[in-house]
């Protein structure tokens, strides 16, 4: 039976996120297959988590505690953790250094994906349609009405590296871009501009588990909130409709596009993509590698929808991510 550390926490302000996906990711998986564990991971302190017992230690050799006097030696990671260091190649490189098969994409696509306008760049010989955006770094010289002539109002300003909408401001005046750029810059030391895209907004999951490629329904968000902000997301401010309420046509476009989407960028385990739907053609925003598994999070109602049980799905990532290591060069 495998030990499966179901890894959370991270040092970003998704912490909170993060902690709720795991619990749900910990009840997930199948006990009669695998022996999960809570390992929390924070500011480079790294333990496993023990319901009414003390924490355990864990050490960063080999990816191993002392339980009860027990060296328990975890067999696979399921990596919760949004933000750095789980979704940015960081936590991907340790693993990959220490041969420990783990859920997410690789190292490379998970740094890639981690970075809005690297990752728009990647993409863009691709013919997928995207914003306009302009990069802007901490202590560059920034002229507003330049931002403003470039992207139109209202403009997106959101932390380059980072999720669940910290940070984030929809900009209606050039008087108002400085503040939300510095609101920006508390998250992450890059920010990227974006031009604003209106239409319908739409995510889409995609998994290749075992050779098998599934991409999953299409959800249609309706926020109640001025965009899909961390109220949107986690607080019930919004309406989540899977499948969305599209054409057979549309919902197909944005299905390809993350399939598209997926094999450019080399992904593995689960994603999920983020669109703007306008006209008919799917805008690319961006691509999740650890997407959230909260009650209120995307992929769990994609999978119900697909006639998937996570249960189901968590044991092919688990047996997927074994098989995906065991064909990676060996130092």
């Amino acid at each position: 039976m495998k030990n499966v550390a179901v890894v959370f926490g991270g040092d970003s302000s998704e912490f909170v996120v993060s902690e709720q996906s795991a619990a749900n990711v910990f009840g997930w998986v199948d006990t009669e297959k695998y022996r999960p564990y809570m390992v929390i991971m924070r500011h480079g302190d790294w333990r496993v988590q023990r319901a009414g017992k003390p924490d355990a230690a864990v050490d960063k050799n080999d990816f191993s505690a002392l339980i009860d006097g027990v060296r328990v030696k975890f067999d696979v990671a399921l990596i919760v953790i949004h933000g750095a260091p789980g979704e940015n190649g960081v936590l991907q490189s340790y693993f990959d250094l220490t041969g420990v098969p783990y859920s997410t994409c690789g190292a490379f696509a998970s740094m890639l994906t981690f970075n809005k306008a690297a990752c728009k760049a990647f993409l863009a010989d691709t013919g997928v349609a995207m914003a306009k955006a302009v990069l802007i770094r901490r202590g560059d010289a920034v002229n507003a009405a330049d931002v403003v002539q470039t992207l139109g109002l209202p403009i997106f300003v959101k932390p380059n590296n980072g999720g669940s909408s910290f940070g984030v401001t929809k900009v209606k005046s050039e008087a108002a871009l400085l503040a939300a750029l510095e609101e920006a810059f508390r998250e992450d030391g890059e920010v990227i501009a974006e031009e604003f895209i209106g239409g319908v907004e739409v995510t889409c999951g995609m998994m290749s588990l075992s050779g098998v490629e599934t991409v999953l329904p299409v959800t249609e968000v309706v926020s109640k909130n001025e965009f899909f902000d961390f109220g949107a997301k986690y607080n019930g401010e919004s309406e989540e409709i899977t499948p969305a309420r599209l054409s057979p046509e549309a919902t197909a476009l944005v299905q390809r596009t993350t399939a598209q989407v997926y094999q450019k960028l080399g992904c593995s385990g689960i994603i999920r993509a983020d669109y703007i739907l306008r006209n008919g053609t799917p805008y690319f925003l961006e691509v999740n590698t650890v997407p959230g598994m909260t009650a209120a999070s995307f992929i769990p109602q994609q999978v119900r929808a697909a006639g998937l049980t996570m249960t189901q799905v968590l044991s092919d990532v688990i047996e997927d991510a074994v098989v995906r290591q065991k064909r990676l060069p060996q130092l």
